[in-house]
């Protein structure tokens, strides 16, 4: 069991930015950068021993600071998307950052996803741990509350790859925070994920508006596009002649997990390769977003830039805009209270 560092690159300003390598030795490793806690690398051995690199990346840390699409990255103060960057809190009024159109995106225009974290090697010998440090200060990006963040990077011996995130602050504010890896599980430069089987365990999903922003209702997913109960290939309705699919391209919806407290919410399997992930969380709600509009960019090892569809994102999160309507759950962070979730996925190939 290891972690190797290196250092990646520096920014603009000087400051350092290193790579972490996290290897179980059984199988699995992770490649996490401290610029957005990103994730470069996820390598699972397949069915025959290769290791398969399943997330986009990019090569360098300059192509890092343009990274359009969020990838890999660490996704905070508050994760998907706030109307018009407004919300109320405790009968008072706040105006985030625009980044979207007229809305705000993951947390604004330099999100947690831009700021290069403190990292600390943790952990026991059989478990190679990474440990993230963030302080985001008060009124940044709008948000009130001075925040200290920790995420926590951990693979175990049984091929789990786990995320431990923590928050605390000093006023009431939103917190909703997850990780924006795009999963290929044939390979990342693989191409399209059409044949790639999905089931997710929800029953319901919000639809969203002409901005993909949840209209405030929560629909059943019987005969829609939206119904993965049964395990099925993503791309068997993702040209479904189907309003909601057809205004965003594919899927780039939120669906309410069934159950509570830490459960499966989804698992996804590549024929191909032989791998299976399961995702597992203790969150109310995950993003499925199938790389519809991946903007241009350099991609890791000089591939091409990313088919539409060439990837699927499982963001565990709070519902999107949540502020705006009581019956979902909300991102409410009070002051001096921990903020405390996690998600794992976890890895087994046949």
């Amino acid at each position: 069991m290891a972690i190797t560092k290196s250092l990646f690159g520096t920014m603009p300003d000087g400051e350092r930015v290193y790579s972490y390598l996290l290897d179980n030795e059984n199988g699995l490793s992770a490649e996490i950068i401290s610029l957005g806690g990103i994730i470069r690398r996820l390598c699972v051995k397949d069915r025959n021993g290769k290791d398969v690199d399943i997330v986009l990346g990019r090569d360098t840390l300059e192509d890092y600071l343009k990274n359009d699409g969020y990838i890999g990255a660490l996704i905070g103060r508050h994760a998907n998307r706030i109307k018009k960057g407004e919300f109320e809190l405790n009968g008072e009024k706040f105006n985030v950052s625009i980044n979207e159109g007229a809305n705000s995106l993951h947390g604004g225009t330099t999100g947690f996803d831009a700021k290069v974290w403190e990292a600390t090697i943790t952990g026991r010998k059989s478990v190679p741990e990474l440990t993230l440090t963030l302080l985001s200060q008060d009124g940044e990006e709008g948000f009130p509350g001075k925040m200290v963040v920790t995420v926590t990077y951990a693979i175990h011996p049984d091929n789990t790859f786990s995320i431990r995130y923590r928050a605390r602050a000093d006023k009431d504010t939103l917190c909703n925070l997850t990780n924006h890896s795009y999963f290929n599980l044939a390979g990342y430069d693989s191409g399209r994920v059409y044949e790639q089987v999905l089931q997710i365990n929800s029953g319901f999903y919000t639809p969203n508006d002409s901005e993909c922003m949840p209209t405030g209702e929560i629909l059943s997913v019987t005969g829609t596009p939206f119904d993965f109960r049964a395990p099925k290939p993503i791309g068997q309705d993702i040209d479904a002649d189907f309003p909601q699919t057809k205004a965003v391209g594919g899927y780039d919806h939120n669906y309410m997990i069934a159950g509570r407290g830490f459960r499966k919410a989804a698992a996804a399997s590549c024929e191909k390769t032989g791998i299976t992930m399961e995702v597992f969380t203790d969150q109310p709600a995950m993003q499925l977003y199938t790389a519809n509009a991946l903007p241009e960019g350099v991609h890791k090892d000089g591939s091409a830039d990313a088919p539409v569809h060439g990837a699927f994102c499982l963001e565990t999160q709070c519902v999107p805009n949540a502020m705006e309507f009581s019956h979902y759950p909300g991102p409410i962070l009070r002051k001096d209270e921990l903020y405390m979730t996690v998600t794992d996925f976890k890895f087994t190939v046949a």
